[in-house]
């Protein structure tokens, strides 16, 4: 004989798991957000922390691409540093971010726009050269 299972069941956990998560997080947080026990962001001693961050713009395959050439480009020594504010070209991580985009426009061979794919090999190019360029000593 077949044994039947009973299937209990709790109609209160969903209620119970959220004043958990509440219980949680009030532990955890020192104060939510709009509790009048937070230490505004104005009054922050850092003015950093005072500004308000812009919103970030939404991701796209062109903002990814500009990341690998800002990288590139600082490599290069096309543009200061972010950190030390120098232009300081490192031959091996320019190298190494341009490789990272051959990388990236191989895998998306037959995947992009015609825009986007023209950028892509024009970048790559201006890039190739810059580095080319960067071995040579500057012409007097």
């Amino acid at each position: 004989m077949s044994e039947v299972k009973k299937i209990i069941i709790d109609e209160d956990w969903k209620s119970r798991v959220a004043a958990e998560k509440e219980a949680a997080s009030r532990t955890h947080d020192p104060a939510p957000e709009g509790d009048a026990t937070a230490e505004p962001a104005a009054q922050s001693s850092n003015p950093q922390e005072r500004r308000a961050r812009p919103p970030l713009p939404p991701p796209s395959f062109d903002l990814l691409i500009a990341g690998f050439v800002t990288e590139a480009m600082v490599a290069l020594g096309q543009l200061p540093h972010p950190l030390s504010g120098k232009y300081e070209p490192d031959q091996q991580h320019a190298r190494y971010a341009i490789d990272m985009l051959e990388v990236l426009a191989e895998k998306t061979k037959g995947n992009l726009t015609p825009d986007e794919d023209r950028g892509m090999r024009d970048v790559l190019h201006q890039l190739r050269m810059a580095f080319v360029a960067l071995g040579q000593p500057a012409s007097e």
